[in-house]
């Protein structure tokens, strides 16, 4: 209903909209017809005969309006957007409903008074100004990061490429290739300039130039994971299995009598296959099937201008198999710290299907935190605020410190576990969930 799409959305602005549950509210009194209003089975946004849980009133008006589930995105959507009139043109020829009517709608139970307490945080966090960036804070990380590269290089040009300068190189050029990709994810995340379009090209830089690799292809993974956190088939991060068996898949291998390798024994091999491999074999292959896939030319260009500068760098110091032993070096240990930084807030958390949460509770239950520090800050490039990252992924990370405690207090208020870890217990808790999910698999597998 185009009409009432019209009123929703300048009453969402007006911040005029009550929406309110049905359950527990009388049937309407108010003066418009019931096929306007819609009926409890009755959507009246989409006409389409649905179960409508909510209603909205807006502003003083004393009419009532029905709408179904499919009708209340807002804070998934809300989370991933700074500028909603930048991508209202986007959404204009686009019908948002359910595909038929008789598709019920999956959402589960919602708590109403968690999501209201939930926006009214948001609203407090934006009058607080914590969605706006510091340059000065990402103009010195962007520094740094250069430095490093620098100083690399001048190590191996002053003091040649023995063991001792090369080995000292290779670990100051991974820790720059980690902090790019903590970089790269805020550029991402439209977290550092107010036009998204700056973001991306700065992304591209980031990621192309620095590291070698495709921001588009990050974002396509990476928007999936935020969006369905610890979700198999949703979020790739998780959907890891024949290699490795995680939550829910644990005892759906078991009882199906699969064993394409010792799942039993999976925190073992995780030390031989996870860490070292995943930035060097898996990302670098995935990573270049998808800019050839989906023909991305400028991403492919901008990763070339990469491996170029690395390998005119550093090949006349050690020809072209010392570079490339240099380049394995820092990809191996750089992937030791994405997958370690990475994994230590998702992992030991609820991994499973679909469980049609709202906003707030689905990323709590997939997310924990790590004990801050300026060095954890700093290493994990603010990651160790995951659960306040996921609720607000568009928020600068240097801002994280501050509503963690409106965090906590919306936690505290609705029994919702906040969860915060030391640094070491975190790491450990990788493998204690692996070896646990592999213990759950041999248990099905032998006596389902």
């Amino acid at each position: 209903m185009q009409e009432l799409s019209a009123l929703v959305r300048a009453a969402v602005e007006d911040n005029t909209l009550t929406i309110e549950p049905v359950a527990s509210q009388p049937l309407p009194t108010g003066k418009a017809a019931e096929v306007d209003c819609g009926s409890a089975n009755t959507c009246a946004l989409s006409g389409l005969a649905r179960i409508c849980r909510h209603r909205i009133r807006l502003g003083d008006s004393e009419s009532h309006y029905y709408i179904s589930p499919s009708s209340r995105a807002r804070d998934a959507f809300r989370a991933f957007h700074q500028d909603l009139n930048f991508v209202r043109k986007f959404l204009q020829p686009l019908l948002i409903g359910e595909l038929a009517p008789e598709e019920p709608s999956q959402d589960g139970p919602q708590n109403v008074q968690l999501i209201e307490d939930f926006r009214a945080l948001r609203q407090a966090a934006e009058d607080m100004k914590l969605f706006e960036a510091d340059p000065t804070f990402f103009a010195l990380l962007l520094g740094h990061i250069l430095a490093m590269e620098v100083l690399a290089w001048l190590i191996v040009y002053l003091l040649g490429p023995g063991w001792v300068p090369s080995t000292l190189a290779a670990l100051i050029l991974a820790v720059s290739q980690a902090q790019c990709w903590c970089l790269q994810h805020d550029l991402g995340h439209a977290s550092i300039f107010r036009k998204s379009r700056w973001n991306h090209v700065a992304q591209q830089f980031v990621m192309g130039q620095l590291k070698g690799f495709s921001a588009h292809w990050w974002n396509f993974r990476h928007f999936q994971h935020h969006a369905k956190p610890n979700i198999f088939h949703k979020d790739p991060d998780v959907t890891v299995a024949p290699v490795f068996l995680l939550g829910e898949s644990s005892v759906e291998y078991g009882k199906k009598k699969r064993r394409y390798l010792p799942y039993n024994h999976q925190h073992l091999y995780f030390f031989l296959i996870g860490p070292p491999l995943l930035t060097l074999v898996n990302f670098e292959v995935e990573n270049l099937a998808y800019m050839l896939v989906c023909l991305q030319w400028t991403d492919l260009l901008w990763a070339a201008s990469f491996y170029s500068r690395f390998f005119l760098s550093y090949v006349p110091f050690y020809g072209v198999p010392g570079a490339l032993l240099l380049f394995v070096a820092v990809r191996v240990l750089e992937s030791h710290w994405f997958v370690w930084i990475t994994q230590m807030n998702h992992i030991p958390k609820e991994i499973g299907h679909e469980k049609h949460r709202d906003w707030a509770s689905s990323q709590l239950a997939a997310t924990c935190n790590v004990e801050p520090s300026l060095f954890i800050d700093w290493f994990s490039g603010h990651l160790n605020f995951q659960i306040e990252h996921h609720l607000f992924p568009t928020m600068p990370r240097h801002n994280y410190r501050r509503v963690a405690p409106l965090v906590k207090a919306l936690c505290a208020k609705h029994g919702l576990h906040y969860e915060v870890k030391p640094f070491l217990t975190a790491l450990l808790d990788i493998v204690g969930s692996l070896k646990k999910s592999g213990d759950i698999w041999l248990d099905a597998y032998l006596h389902q």
